[in-house]
């Protein structure tokens, strides 16, 4: 199944790049850092002197710590503006945040973007639209709510099986069950796996079915343990999945029909150890 393009508004397929988020970084010339870069460029400036000229980026942190701490995977997530901050606070709260495992793009109706970056700290997210850089908030919950409501109000409820094309196999039986289960699934009930690594279809079955279901709005990249390219199709609880070696061959090719994926999802735990963190960063370096 050919995934990681959508439609671009002239109609020719483009892959969807991830913009940079963390360009107003302390260090610019390399942008956002890692966990550990961004506490070691912490160690080496002067934490009085920081509290004293970023006090509106302290507060905010602060705040941040505390909704992390009760933030549940289920509940609604949390927005923070980042409007009021002077320069020097913004290239602060981009450092002390990094660049985490999961950054994605969401297609929005008008053609633009919105870029999506989790922070070092799970759970915390930093969400921007490309067409208004004031339009630049910190979310704090499992997904930010954009990819939720792209994924349920930008893809299509059912869809139409057309005759099976000369060559194909077995994608038909494959199309109705995708159908069916799609339809089907509620919140709260587990997300269903059909593995193509294991299933036989030829070429024309995988392009036949990608014809069928279309690419949708959202493309989000986990790169945890691996990388592994979450995309959504243009069918409602239809997701593309797979799973990448060091090679960049993928070596485990899934459609799951359920909700966002889990594996680009922040858990309880994550908050927890999230706001455990960024307070321990907050106690060592502004106080």
């Amino acid at each position: 199944m050919k995934v990681g393009f959508w439609d671009a508004p002239e109609g020719a397929e483009q892959p969807v790049s991830v913009f940079p988020i963390g360009e107003e970084s302390l260090n610019a010339s390399k942008g956002s850092l890692t966990a550990a870069g961004a506490l070691a460029k912490l160690a080496t400036l002067d934490s009085a002197e920081l509290a004293r000229m970023c006090p509106n980026a302290v507060a905010l942190l602060s705040k941040i710590a505390e909704a992390t701490g009760s933030q549940k995977a289920d509940a609604p997530t949390q927005l923070f503006r980042l409007t009021g901050l002077n320069e020097l606070e913004s290239k602060l709260i981009a450092d002390v945040l990094g660049e985490g495992e999961v950054s994605g793009v969401v297609a929005l109706p008008d053609g633009s973007l919105a870029q999506i970056q989790e922070s070092v700290l799970a759970g915390i997210w930093r969400v921007r639209l490309e067409t208004d850089a004031s339009h630049d908030y910190l979310e704090i919950g499992a997904i930010p709510e954009i990819v939720k409501r792209a994924a349920a109000d930008l893809t299509a409820a059912d869809f139409e099986i057309g005759a099976a094309p000369e060559g194909a196999m077995n994608v038909l039986p494959v199309l109705a069950e995708i159908r069916e289960r799609a339809q089907a699934w509620r919140p709260g009930t587990r997300s269903q796996i059909i593995n193509f690594t294991l299933l036989p279809m030829s070429p024309v079955d995988m392009s036949f079915m990608q014809d069928t279901i279309r690419n949708g709005p959202i493309q989000l990249v986990s790169r945890g343990y691996g990388t592994c390219r979450v995309l959504s199709t243009g069918i409602r609880n239809v997701w593309s999945v797979q799973f990448f070696n060091a090679m960049d061959t993928i070596i485990l090719d899934t459609l799951e029909v359920g909700g966002v994926p889990t594996v680009a999802l922040a858990a309880d735990e994550d908050f927890e150890d999230s706001a455990e963190r960024l307070q321990e960063i907050i106690e060592a370096y502004f106080k």
